[in-house]
Parts: structure tokens; C-alpha cells; sequence
């Protein structure tokens, strides 16, 4: 008997293999300005437990379905519940690859939301935005300072 490997790069998964993909609100600054943009992207079973107990998000909804309607082969395929203008995050298929494991992994949250529904009950918030191409500039005065003795033997 011979299995079939629905993808190259992840033959450990199959096209029927449960996923749970999320339409969130993030931000782009360019040039002083930010603008709000909306990026899809797999949510990992633990992230999805955790956000279902409340915690504020900024995912609108979650769309639970399967590997084989979000990729053919390596290219990536558009749910037709999300809007065109929603823009796929970065590296789709390798974190779609990803977050598909952490549900073979704890079947259990196959169960939070059934395949083929949209969840939309979330906490809702951008008050913490969420900046995609924020770059982080490290300081002389974000080093901390230690004691004399540190590095010495006494």
C-alpha cells in the first residue's frame, strides 16, 4: 500500500489535513504614516486556544478548512469567505505547513472550531497595533549595566 504525498516540502501532510487560517487587522509605516492593512494567515492550535478564551486580537475571524482548498501544490489559493483586498502574511505556505502540524499534533483543537465554518466571536481590538515592518533599533542605553563582580572569580 502506497501513500500518496499531497506536498514535497511537507510529506508529512496530506490535502484532507485540518487548518485553521485568520483575517487580521495589521498596520505598514512607510514614510511616517501608517496605513491599516488586513493580512490572512494560519493561526497554530495553541494561539487558537488561547484566543478563544478572550484574550483581545487583532483576528476578525478564523475559517476552518483543509490544506488541500488552501494550496495547490506550493502556490496558495484565496478562501472565497475572505475579501480580495486581504493580502496573504509573510511566508503563507511554510507557516500554513506549520500550524497544520500543531493540529495533527493536539487533535483536540479540531474540535474548537468544525471544519468548514467561519468563527467570528473573538475580542476584537487594534488598540495595540500590530506593525508588520516595524524595525526594532537597539541603543548605548538599552544595555544594562552589571555589577563589577560579574565576570570575576572571587
Amino acid at each position: 500500500m502506497t501513500t500518496a504525498i499531497s506536498y514535497p516540502n511537507a510529506p508529512d501532510l496530506a490535502a484532507e489535513d485540518y487548518i485553521v487560517i485568520g483575517l487580521a487587522t495589521c498596520f505598514i509605516k512607510e514614510d511616517g504614516e501608517v496605513y491599516q492593512v488586513e493580512v490572512i494567515e494560519p493561526i497554530p492550535s495553541a494561539a487558537l486556544e488561547a484566543l478563544l478564551k478572550g484574550i483581545p486580537t487583532s483576528y476578525k475571524l478564523a475559517y476552518a478548512t483543509t490544506l488541500g482548498s488552501l494550496l495547490n501544490g506550493d502556490q496558495p489559493l484565496l478562501p472565497d469567505s475572505f475579501p480580495e483586498s486581504a493580502q496573504l502574511g509573510e511566508e503563507f505556505v511554510a507557516r500554513v505547513f506549520a500550524a497544520a502540524r500543531t493540529y495533527k499534533r493536539r487533535e483536540t483543537a479540531k474540535s474548537l472550531i468544525p471544519l468548514g465554518t467561519t468563527y467570528t466571536e473573538f475580542k476584537y481590538s487594534i488598540e495595540r497595533k500590530r506593525v508588520l515592518n516595524a524595525a526594532r533599533v537597539v541603543t548605548k542605553e538599552d544595555n544594562v549595566k552589571q555589577h563589577s563582580h560579574t565576570h570575576k572569580i572571587l
